[in-house]
């Protein structure tokens, strides 16, 4: 961990000496990226249950809770396409339709091809679709979300490992990718020294593309470059020491051993992830691997219960202060709302670009 500090921790030292605390009404997109791994070290009967458990407990524990706009919390599934499996998707769809959750991508990979993945996306986009799964532009054109399996987007990984694929930004681009959630990966090696961050990367022939060349996402820009990343908090935690006098990391990932707070809340909200020009509307991405057992029962718990609760008396002892649950979708739709000038109520572009076929199907 202490090696890996050097790639980002120069970032952060400067970014936290440039934080500005924005006056008026300030807007909340809190946003759970689930790297969701039903397979994850059990056989097919056992997935099938972890996914049921989903299924009977969210919707349960979500329905006493609103944010400022009246919407119940929502997840973000980001399922491991090269292990689809009807029977698992079938009930996470159902779980989707009743509840406005989402599916997208996510792909564990290693010694890849740039022609096979391909082969691999248009497969899982086609495996999707069939359960009424993803989402359209206004061309009509599938769009998907991504999480790279192992942190190693774009060849990042330092050995090689877990990809294999030059210039991965431009064919997750040419498939329809919409944007990468993957980052934070620290304290892995894979991190990238932009951080706390939305912008836009040019892919290259080098590996880890998305560290240079970078475009930050501006209000009153067009989108440039080949792919969108949508970074969540990464800073030091100087209240969960290690060692008894070092810092811990603070990288938005939620488990069982370590769930959501108000004390973490402001950290998140002190990294001040924000389009250029709209530093009102606060982005906060978070992730976890919410198929296993002492994760599931965080989400599916006491502990979320409680969350929600300590975040709504937030918002009610902070007069300008507005929070709102939102998919990894409608987060997007929200980041192009911003570069193209709008502001006010981020609940009115949840549908901005990007229409969810679940959201539709839900409405018909």
């Amino acid at each position: 961990m202490i090696k890996a500090l050097d790639i980002w921790l120069p970032a952060y030292l400067r970014q936290t000496r440039k934080t500005r605390k924005t006056k008026g009404i300030r807007h909340l997109l809190l946003c759970v990226c689930d790297h969701f791994e039903p397979f994850h070290h059990v056989k097919k009967e056992k997935a099938i249950a972890r996914v049921e458990l989903w299924g009977d407990e969210f919707p349960k524990l979500t329905k006493p809770f609103l944010d400022s706009g009246g919407g119940a919390p929502k997840h973000t599934f980001f399922y491991p396409i090269e292990q689809y499996d009807e029977d698992i998707l079938t009930p996470l769809a159902q779980l989707c339709r009743a509840t406005g959750c989402e599916v997208e991508f996510h792909l564990h990979h290693n010694h890849d091809t740039a022609a096979n993945l391909r082969v691999t996306l248009d497969r899982g986009k086609q495996d999707l679709l069939r359960h009424g799964l993803l989402s359209r532009d206004e061309k009509g054109q599938t769009r998907y979300g991504f999480i790279h399996g192992n942190w190693a987007l774009d060849n990042s990984h330092p050995r090689g490992e877990h990809c294999g694929v030059r210039n991965e930004l431009q064919v997750l681009n040419e498939t329809g990718c919409y944007a990468d959630f993957t980052m934070p990966s620290a304290p892995g090696r894979t991190q990238t020294q932009t951080i706390n961050s939305l912008y836009y990367a040019r892919g290259t022939n080098e590996p880890k593309s998305h560290d240079r060349n970078i475009i930050p996402a501006e209000v009153g820009k067009k989108p440039s470059g080949d792919l969108l990343l949508v970074q969540g908090p990464l800073g030091l935690n100087w209240n969960k020491r290690k060692l008894g006098c070092l810092p811990g990391i603070e990288n938005g990932d939620l488990t069982g051993k370590n769930p959501p707070t108000l004390e973490r809340l402001r950290l998140w909200l002190d990294l001040n992830i924000h389009v250029k020009g709209r530093p009102e509307w606060l982005f906060v991405k978070l992730h976890t691997h919410g198929a296993i057992p002492p994760n599931s029962s965080l989400f599916l718990g006491a502990q979320m219960q409680q969350f929600h609760r300590d975040l709504a008396a937030f918002a009610a002892d902070n007069t300008g202060f507005r929070y709102h649950y939102v998919t990894a979708r409608e987060m997007v739709n929200i980041l192009h709302a911003a570069e193209d000038g709008h502001q006010g109520d981020p609940d009115e572009f949840r549908d901005y670009r990007y229409q969810s076929l679940i959201s539709k199907d839900r409405r018909e």
